[in-house]
């Protein structure tokens, strides 16, 4: 009896989106820099920054390190009492939860709606009139914005509370004209090696608002305000400064932003297509006007059913990506310790347990798509 033949090539979830052309790009940058010696805050940031806000269409773009210290920026300035409560979905990446405790405040888990992976609008609500939170990290998740998110926004401006985006998935996501990291006080973009777009390790604050930029600017420098490069430090900063051979790396990465977009969309597409035909059940993004598709997130019956699946996917060929994401944050030790939950949390425990991410990538061809939507359809 002859054995069945596996797929050679593992058709992975990652893919770094650089062709020749930009690498030649980027090495002659990368020369320029190494001869001027200018390694940080020179011209290469400054352009990105200016290039990044206009593309999400805000005054204002301030590079940083990573997404972490984005967010956690943001809620230095926007906490303006130690232990102060702010509301999070469970259902996020530890980075979210720690730059909240980082900047003294105190985290308040909110539970989701499957449907986007996002808190549910009656949900918040229910709780800011029990607890009265001083604001929100909102995080779209996949690179999805909730209906609810505009909601929610409306009544942040409404009461007064600050409502900061996690981006770190959203690159290029629009709901109803309005671009993720656009109109809040202030969006977090992650440019980790695995996103929608890189720098290798980067990240990115969106505002309109002056002050935070300026603040944002000084904290990202050890405190250092604008001209200031001498021994004067205003402000509790660190070293969160991006390097310039990253911020060129983002330049080439984000003129080809809508090309990538694009890319996935289609892939989305195809997997769309034959998981409505074979009813399985998705996360769907035809409410938005534009979505990263980051991730796409599908349901399996069961955890193990989801292991089994992955598993024999894995045999064909198909590698599936990391969930957003399988344990949520009250379930990890390190916030075991330090936050205790107040709400009920089952439809994150439930659904993060479940769902899989199968692969989805700028790089991936049409005729792997189908291989994979057709296998995971199978295999179902």
């Amino acid at each position: 009896m002859k054995k069945k033949k596996m797929k050679k090539n593992k058709i992975s979830p990652f893919y770094f989106d650089l062709n020749k052309s930009e690498r030649k790009h980027l090495l002659n940058d990368f020369s320029e820099i190494l001869k001027n010696g200018k390694l940080i805050l020179g011209d290469q940031t400054i352009k990105f920054e200016k290039k990044f806000a206009k593309e999400v269409s805000t005054k204002y773009a301030v590079a940083v390190n990573s997404g972490t210290t984005a967010l956690q920026i943001l809620l230095m300035l926007s906490i303006k009492t130690k232990n102060s409560l702010v509301a999070v979905p469970t259902n996020t990446n530890f980075a979210t939860v720690a730059a909240i405790l980082y900047a003294g405040g105190k985290p308040f888990y909110l539970d989701m709606d499957e449907k986007f992976f996002a808190p549910k609008y009656d949900d918040f609500l229910y709780f800011y009139k029990k607890y009265k939170f001083k604001g929100i990290v909102w995080v779209h998740i996949g690179g999805i914005i909730s209906p609810d998110f505009l909601k929610v926004r409306n009544f942040c401006n409404k009461k007064k509370l600050f409502l900061i985006e996690d981006c770190a998935h959203a690159h290029g996501s629009s709901i109803k004209g309005i671009n993720a990291g656009a109109k809040s006080t202030g969006g977090a973009f992650s440019f980790f090696p695995t996103k929608v777009m890189t720098t290798m390790e980067g990240g990115m604050i969106t505002t309109n608002d002056e002050s935070i930029y300026k603040r944002s600017m000084s904290l990202r420098n050890q405190g250092k305000r604008a001209g200031n490069f001498g021994g004067l430090h205003h402000d509790l900063g660190n070293s969160w400064r991006i390097l310039e051979v990253s911020a060129t790396l983002g330049l080439i990465q984000l003129k080809k932003l809508k090309t990538m977009l694009r890319k996935r969309k289609k892939i989305f597409d195809i997997y769309s297509k034959v998981f409505e035909k074979k009813k399985i059940p998705f996360c769907k993004t035809d409410h938005m006007d534009r979505c990263s598709n980051y991730k796409m997130i599908v349901f399996a019956k069961s955890i193990e059913h989801k292991k089994n699946l992955k598993q024999k996917l894995f045999k064909e060929g198909v590698v599936c990506g990391g969930e957003v994401y399988e344990i949520p944050c009250h379930r990890q030790p390190v916030f075991k310790k330090l936050v205790k939950s107040k709400s009920s949390l089952k439809r994150s425990e439930y659904f993060c347990s479940i769902h899989f991410c199968p692969p989805l990538t700028s790089g991936m061809s049409e005729k792997d798509a189908k291989y994979c939507a057709e296998m995971i359809g199978k295999i179902y």
